[in-house]
């Protein structure tokens, strides 16, 4: 697809300022950068403005998807989100978390009116999932089953929702670290979860599970270059496209210049890292547990083979695993403990 077929499928181009993102120490909370820095706006596309006649509606997000829709997407996925070979219990527990997580992208990524709004209606119903009156919306009503069964802590769910919160405010990370700290958010809040629902939890397998979502995190801002350019967002670090002469229209060209694949094959090897140093989980985990978290590692390891196979042109077409290199590398992971 050529550059002016993709502007053909992108939201329209509104232009401003440049944002710039933030540590997590530093990042107040969304809203209230919403409120105060309503003047910064992304160079190449722009989420929907807020409109501050609107009242805000706590219930605006009480009407979920369709549950299976949701889960139905877990297969599109770079990594199993729910192996077949696990427990039943398992893969529901999984695919409710997965189904949630969608669910919140969703509204932080496409959903008309104000996404703050809606954001906020989810933790409005977070609110009602943990005080026991969660209601008959299916995805709420699983989502309550699992957190009782699986001692969820609330946290974790809303870092989730902050970070689509942030995503209307913060549209560039000028370092890694930055990065980072938004996959803080965004990402190990699920791996978190995950060590939860297997009953596997500590502070040791969270820092190295940490690793394996913050990496699984990064490869797919590498495969979403473009689709994240025409929302307004750019996820490769500023710093590093400075480095390599990469101006922010060369991100929705026909094919990625010697710029843009250096830049992101500096990512790829950074995930890669990412995903070496987190893998040691596999080895300190048992059972359905452990064969989970080999599938999350063989994912990643397969994503960024394909990055590579593509000759990290992530803008002709996105590199996707294919099924075969993902079971291989799982077969690797088990045997080796995720480490090649």
């Amino acid at each position: 697809m050529d550059a002016e077929a993709r502007k053909d499928r992108s939201p329209d181009y509104v232009t401003g300022p440049e944002s710039v993102g933030t540590t997590a120490e530093e990042l107040p909370s969304a809203r209230v950068r919403a409120d105060n820095e309503t003047s910064q706006m992304p160079t190449l596309g722009q989420p929907a403005e807020r409109d501050e006649a609107r009242p805000m509606h706590a219930e605006a997000a009480q009407a979920s998807p369709p549950l299976e829709r949701l889960r139905a997407r877990a297969r599109h996925e770079n990594f199993p989100v729910a192996l077949r070979v696990l427990p039943p219990r398992y893969r529901r527990h999984l695919l409710t978390l997965y189904a949630f997580a969608r669910m919140v992208d969703d509204i932080g990524d496409a959903a008309p009116g104000d996404r703050l709004s809606l954001l906020d209606g989810v933790s409005a119903q977070l609110d009602r999932v943990y005080s026991g009156t969660a209601g008959d919306d299916p995805l709420y009503r699983g989502l309550a089953h699992t957190v009782s069964m699986c001692d969820l802590p609330r946290s974790e769910l809303e870092r989730l929702v902050e970070a689509n919160r942030r995503d209307q405010v913060v549209y560039r990370y000028r370092t890694f670290d930055e990065l980072l700290s938004y996959c803080a958010l965004s990402a190990n809040p699920v791996g978190r979860l995950v060590l939860r629902v297997f009953d596997s939890d500590s502070e040791r397998r969270r820092l190295l599970s940490d690793r394996i979502c913050s990496a699984l995190q990064v490869l797919e801002h590498c495969q979403d270059v473009v689709e994240d350019a025409y929302a307004g967002r750019v996820y490769l670090p500023t710093v590093d496209l400075e480095r390599y002469g990469v101006a922010e229209d060369d991100l929705v060209a026909a094919r990625a210049g010697t710029g843009v694949r250096a830049a992101v094959a500096l990512q790829v090897q950074r995930a890669v890292r990412l995903l070496d140093e987190g893998a040691p989980l596999v080895n300190d985990l048992r059972g359905a547990a452990r064969l989970a978290v080999a599938g999350y590692v063989a994912g990643g390891r397969a994503t960024a083979r394909a990055l590579a196979d593509a000759g990290f042109d992530v803008l002709a077409r996105t590199p996707r695993p294919r099924r075969s290199h993902v079971a291989a590398s799982l077969l690797t992971s088990l045997g080796s403990g995720g480490v090649r």
